[in-house]
């Protein structure tokens, strides 16, 4: 166990967590809604801090980040927990294992460990990641200002519910953040257990402080795939940064979802159509390999900057971040 940053003693034993947007107030010997982090005698403690669940190496695009140093590798770390409790989460066995079980698996590991072991493996960032980075946030603000004194770089992949004070805090130290945007309030509240708000809010405030930002929208059939939630999230997304590239991606049923079919393609091109038509310069289609919507295209000229498959990156027409037909510069970090 860690003592907690972020948090508040309240009197009578009580203590406020300030990490994520639920605010818990948590009495003694309760956990948060992460069941994570526990009020002992009126000090809140991380359960997670160095307890990873599971690490390996992935190609940045499986974050996804497809304008964040393509084609790199990233040394991927999770603990189990999460702040919500997502009726289609793909990785419930680890994010919802510590709200079923009283035991908090992982092996133990430092800091120091997870950077020399992503050195060692050359990788070009370290990914906190597969569960929700927010609830592990001591373990990965540590490792991160590690790995930037090493000249590795830091991703948070995240559903954005970070106060305002953890993202000041993390923000210095953190390169890229892929954020999920995945409906509208009444979706959040429902399916996720949470809010829209502080996820706005989050997004706004990583670009300001100068995160390279990323959304990714998992559609759902008859949940958030309507045209009016698309277009929404498209003009609120042009509305910060018309350079954050947006990934609509390919819903497939799993854990407590499960009455509803995988996405169309047609819908995820449509999608595609209505982030462009709003103004996206990056528009990507995600989950299905070779229909051509995961490839990088000039928003200037059309021309094909960057041709993928999956994961993996085919040919190039990329020179010094500029479009090798008209010369336009292509936003990102990185890029070839």
């Amino acid at each position: 166990m860690k003592e907690a940053m972020l948090y508040e003693k309240m009197g009578d034993g009580k203590v406020q967590c300030c990490l994520c947007s639920h605010r818990c107030q948590i009495a003694p010997g309760k956990r948060g809604i992460c069941a994570v982090r526990e009020n002992r005698d009126g000090t809140l403690y991380s359960l997670v801090y160095g307890k990873i669940i599971t690490e390996q190496i992935d190609p940045i695009e499986k974050k996804p980040l497809f304008n964040f140093h393509p084609g790199s590798r990233s040394y991927s770390v999770a603990t189990v927990g999460c702040n919500f409790r997502c009726m289609h989460c793909q990785n419930y066995n680890i994010s919802q294992h510590p709200k079923e079980y009283p035991d908090i698996p992982g092996e133990e590991t430092t800091p120091e460990e997870i950077v020399k072991a992503a050195e060692h493996a050359r990788c070009r960032s370290i990914s906190y990641t597969y569960t929700e980075p927010t609830i592990f946030f001591e373990f990965a603000y540590d490792c991160a200002r590690l790995a930037k004194e090493k000249g590795i770089k830091n991703v948070f992949v995240s559903n954005g519910y970070t106060t305002p004070e953890a993202t000041r805090i993390i923000a210095p130290y953190l390169d890229a953040n892929n954020i999920d945007l995945k409906g509208d309030d009444t979706f959040y509240r429902k399916i996720c257990g949470a809010r829209q708000q502080p996820v706005l809010d989050t997004i706004k405030l990583m670009k300001e402080l100068g995160v390279w930002v990323e959304i990714t929208t998992l559609i759902i059939p008859n949940h958030n795939d309507s045209e009016e939630f698309l277009n929404w999230a498209a003009g609120f997304i042009k509305s910060v940064d018309a350079d954050i590239p947006w990934h609509v991606t390919q819903f497939y049923p799993t854990y407590k979802l499960l009455d509803q079919p995988r996405t169309p393609v047609s819908t995820l091109r449509r999608a595609r159509e209505i982030g462009l038509k709003a103004g996206l310069k990056y528009v990507y289609e995600g989950n299905i390999p070779g229909e051509g919507g995961e490839n990088s295209y000039c928003p200037a000229c059309g021309e094909l900057l960057i041709e993928r498959f999956g994961f993996s990156l085919g040919a190039i027409k990329m020179k010094n971040s500029r479009c090798a037909n008209c010369g336009s510069h292509i936003a990102g970090v990185g890029m070839p």
